[in-house]
């Protein structure tokens, strides 16, 4: 097992402790992904995603969709109302966990079961605080910059 130290980031660094959380999470973790149910996840547009769950043999009642700080949790619990005598069982109906740590402004929208399929839609907004804007360049010669730079002179004085 490889291990990380990440000191160095949290010296030069400030506000990037949840990449290195993630970092040290992941590595620190198991080397082998668990594989049950089977996933995708999609990017549908620029800023919106898709996770697609296998989850045959589920109800929706047995199934749930949460967030919680930057996590989207999928869970399904299976009812023991098991009757029959089963002379091979492959369909998997066991209960599962998925994880799925999500960036900072991406939120669940929506999710539907169909055709023994979990599609668990995402969107990435970005709040207009943080959304590039562009500064107008006031000329000296305009009114504007005029004004500015006589504001600039009287307040220096």
């Amino acid at each position: 097992m490889r291990n990380f130290d990440f000191t160095p980031l949290y010296r030069s660094t400030v506000g990037f402790d949840q990449f290195a959380d993630l970092l040290d999470r992941t590595f620190s973790g198991d080397v082998t992904p668990k594989s049950y149910p089977p996933y995708n996840i999609e990017k549908t547009a620029e800023d919106k995603y898709r996770i697609s769950i296998a989850v045959a043999g589920f109800s929706d009642s047995e199934l749930a969709v949460e967030t919680r700080e930057n996590q989207l949790v999928i869970s399904a619990r299976k009812s023991e109302e098991d009757s029959g005598s089963y002379l091979h069982r492959g369909i998997a109906a066991r209960s599962f966990e998925k994880r799925f740590q999500l960036a900072d402004h991406v939120r669940a929208t929506g999710a539907v079961v169909e055709n023994g399929l979990l599609y668990v839609d995402l969107i990435r907004e970005m709040p207009e605080a943080l959304r590039p804007r562009r500064i107008e360049i006031a000329s000296a010669n305009t009114v504007i910059g005029k004004a500015a730079k006589k504001k600039a002179v009287t307040k220096a004085a």
